[in-house]
């Protein structure tokens, strides 16, 4: 099975899953393992993939 990290693209909606008070956050970039993310809580983050798997949020 392929990390769930290897989906995200810009502009998907994700949430941080050790960090649940930053919300919903947005896809900005993925480069490599760096993956910018505007989460509406805590600003702009650069996470680590090889280190945090972000859950995709499907909101309807």
């Amino acid at each position: 099975m392929k990390p769930l990290n290897s989906i995200l693209e810009p502009g998907m909606l994700v949430r941080h899953p050790g960090q649940p008070d930053w919300g919903i956050g947005q896809v900005q970039s993925v480069i490599g393992a760096r993956i910018t993310v505007n989460f509406r809580e805590a600003g702009k983050v650069v996470i680590d993939g090889a280190r945090v798997e972000l859950m995709p949020v499907y909101e309807s």
